[in-house]
């Protein structure tokens, strides 16, 4: 895998336990970034720092914490047990932020749920959870940490190919990340020329967001493919560091297809 300079360099990352986010943690880690994990499970993300070859320090999530131990700020990656889609953790998690590191180099929202429900039997929870988590989270997070990104800072959202072409049984889903589609391209004419601001679309990766997806699906799905396989995590972090490097400097308003010609646009 391909690797950057991004030494001391500040990269939150949300979903950081998932698929697509442990091979994003791993590839800035090697790249010599500092990392900002943030996922629900504490004890998950520990284990993801070690895994990483750092000593796990926590950030507490309690809002009324805002002073972070003497000497935190030298460690390499902190985490944070938050729900995304708390407005009020968003901020807490921008404030330990500060305190540590003093600004934001890259900021890739990557949490997100992929629910199966057919439109007539969704139900409203289920739409406001889904655009909750995939959506108003990285609104959240985003604009609490803008007086956080440093000149020359990139930011990555996840979006998805169902963005593109629609997804049976996951409308909430399509729209949550066509949505953002929209975003990104809106906040890239705002943050410019200070922060550039992209998107990546992966297809069918092999993670374990989608393992029901593929039980019936994966046949279908590598025959559909050009490349006749279906993705790996790594390919999609790949696409999400050379967006946050200088060889794409002159890149942003874009979306990036990560999906092995499995849809073309």
């Amino acid at each position: 895998m391909a690797k950057h300079d991004f030494t001391d360099r500040v990269l939150v990352l949300t979903g950081a336990t998932g698929g697509i986010g442990r091979a994003v943690a791993a590839l800035f880690y090697d790249s010599g970034a500092r990392l900002y994990l943030i996922d629900r499970d504490a004890d998950a993300l520990a284990a993801l720092a070690r895994e990483l070859g750092a000593d796990p320090q926590h950030a507490s999530a309690d809002k009324n914490e805002r002073v972070l131990s003497q000497g935190l700020g030298s460690a390499r990656v902190l985490t944070d047990a938050m729900d995304v889609s708390s407005a009020a953790a968003a901020e807490t998690a921008a404030a330990r932020i500060e305190a540590a590191w003093g600004g934001v180099d890259f900021l890739v929202p990557a949490a997100g749920i992929y629910p199966v429900a057919p439109l007539a039997d969704m139900t409203d929870e289920q739409w406001r959870q889904t655009l909750a988590i995939n959506l108003d989270g990285v609104f959240y997070l985003t604009q609490r940490l803008l007086p956080l990104l440093r000149p020359g800072s990139a930011i990555v959202n996840l979006s998805s190919m169902a963005a593109h072409r629609g997804a049976l049984h996951n409308a909430h889903y399509s729209a949550s990340k066509g949505a953002l589609l929209s975003f990104t391209r809106s906040i890239a004419r705002e943050l410019g020329p200070n922060t550039r601001v992209n998107a990546v679309s992966p297809g069918i990766i092999e993670t374990p967001m989608v393992a029901e997806l593929l039980k019936t699906r994966a046949d279908e799905s590598v025959a559909q493919s050009m490349l006749k396989r279906l993705g790996q995590a790594s390919e999609v972090a790949a696409a999400i560091a050379f967006l946050c490097s200088d060889d794409a400097s002159f890149i942003t308003a874009q979306v990036l297809h990560v999906n092995g010609g499995l849809y073309v646009s």
